[in-house]
């Protein structure tokens, strides 16, 4: 049977479609693997962006980068999959803007790799909420589509409604630091119907892409203030400088 289907449905590179020989979700063709830059070496521990690597420093609890050193940062431990570029940017951008809900499931498996060492069998997985303007806009949180396979991945609670949007804000893109920071702020609060669930126990925060952290470390205040436990985060891809 999997042969005939194999023969109907071949596999297919997850980011351009052409054969591929690997099967499961998330498979690249040469090419797109090649742009695809996975995060699987020396990486912050705070916020996942890849550091420069001898070979030693892969795990190592001590790595900061300088940008988790100098922003306050109120998780604990962050992950991230791949780099926000080439191939990996064009992935997310059709999940985020393209209406490809379908690319979940792959970017999911990435994902759930990546973050794995954070998620304890108390962990409560929860996305990042968008306003419901930009919901009903999108059709989609695409950080719910990914948390939701994570969370069953590694057997742990999702409470995709943890986290609301109490106004609507702009997008964040094409703007500095300091203007990220103050347009999110105050605009997370934990669902009051969800506030006893998440008292003192660990959450993982999940979101498509981190730049700054505005949006994570909103998100990660609110639930603080509320008394959740210790938070990370895990996204999709991490922004880097050089990109």
């Amino acid at each position: 049977m999997k042969g005939a289907l194999r023969l109907l449905y071949p596999p297919q590179c997850v980011s351009c479609g052409a054969p591929v020989a690997g099967e499961g979700p998330g498979q690249l063709c040469p090419a797109c693997f090649s742009e695809t830059r996975f995060i699987t070496g020396a990486a912050c521990t705070r916020c996942g962006v890849p550091l420069p690597d001898d070979g030693t420093g892969a795990g190592d609890p001590a790595l900061t980068c300088d940008d988790c050193l100098s922003i306050a940062r109120p998780w604990q431990h962050g992950r991230a999959a791949v780099v926000y570029s080439g191939a990996g940017r064009r992935l997310v951008l059709a999940l985020k803007h393209g209406d490809r809900p379908d690319l979940a499931p792959a970017l999911a498996a990435w994902l759930a790799r990546a973050a794995g060492p954070l998620i304890r069998p108390d962990t409560i997985v929860a996305p990042v909420p968008l306003h419901l303007r930009r919901l009903l806009k999108r059709r989609y949180n695409q950080a719910a589509l990914i948390s939701g396979r994570v969370a069953r991945a590694h057997g742990a609670a999702h409470l995709p409604d943890l986290l609301v949007r109490r106004r609507h804000t702009p997008g964040q893109d094409h703007r500095g630091v300091g203007d990220r920071f103050a347009n999110i702020a105050g605009a997370l609060a934990v669902n009051p119907r969800r506030k006893s669930q998440a008292a003192g126990r660990p959450v993982l925060l999940v979101d498509d892409v981190m730049a700054s952290g505005a949006t994570l470390a909103a998100a990660a205040d609110a639930l603080l203030a509320a008394g959740s436990g210790p938070v990370s985060v895990a996204v999709l891809a991490r922004a880097v400088k050089d990109d």
